[in-house]
């Protein structure tokens, strides 16, 4: 792992496990100086300091596991077109730990798959609710709804949600996979940060 992601993934982890900068220079036996500019991404760490980093924050960064980088993004990117939370998660979990931006990424990725997932459940619990309430319509006397013309509408309409939900996905998938692969900066709009 080279700098700037060393020093995003340090500032990253020291975070998650509620350590100053301080606490974190003590345990690696270096100076507090040292852990800011590796995490401002001055300066590339020493094998010491890399070897004391990867100890105290339990991440392996001497291993340069970045090769496949590529791969594993447009993976996890195309993923998230199946509409299927379960594909980008294994994804992330397994490779998380070998690369900043398959971290960040599929961080991105997932919280896209959950809210995506979310609104699926809404339009479904809704489709199914309709029949539901056209039924209790009918059994209270009000049957002249089901040969109207807006009736036949509404039936033929009811799955265009899904349709533009699965069109939203494909069209993601695709744009952020070209983003992550060509090195811009992936968005997933609308999409609810579950995960930090």
């Amino acid at each position: 792992m080279k700098q700037p992601d060393i020093g995003l993934k340090v500032a990253e982890l020291r975070r998650q496990k509620h350590m100053t900068q301080e606490e974190l220079a003590e345990i690696c036996e270096v100076s507090t100086r040292s852990i800011q500019r590796i995490e401002s991404g001055e300066v590339e760490p020493r094998t010491f300091t890399t070897n004391s980093l990867s100890n105290a924050l339990e991440f392996d960064f001497g291993q340069d596991n970045t090769e496949n980088e590529n791969l594993w993004l447009a993976l996890l990117h195309l993923s998230s077109m199946l509409g299927i939370v379960l594909i980008p998660l294994l994804l992330w979990s397994w490779k998380k730990n070998q690369s900043y931006e398959i971290d960040r990424q599929g961080r991105q990725v997932l919280n896209y798959q959950i809210t995506i997932t979310i609104a699926l459940f809404a339009v479904v619990f809704l489709l199914m609710s309709v029949p539901i309430a056209l039924a209790f319509l009918g059994n209270a006397g009000l049957n002249t709804v089901g040969g109207s013309p807006i009736f036949m509408l509404l039936v033929m309409c009811s799955t265009a949600p899904l349709l533009l939900i699965g069109l939203f996905s494909f069209y993601q998938a695709i744009v952020n996979t070209i983003r992550a692969l060509s090195g811009q900066p992936t968005h997933y709009p609308l999409s609810v940060q579950f995960l930090k």
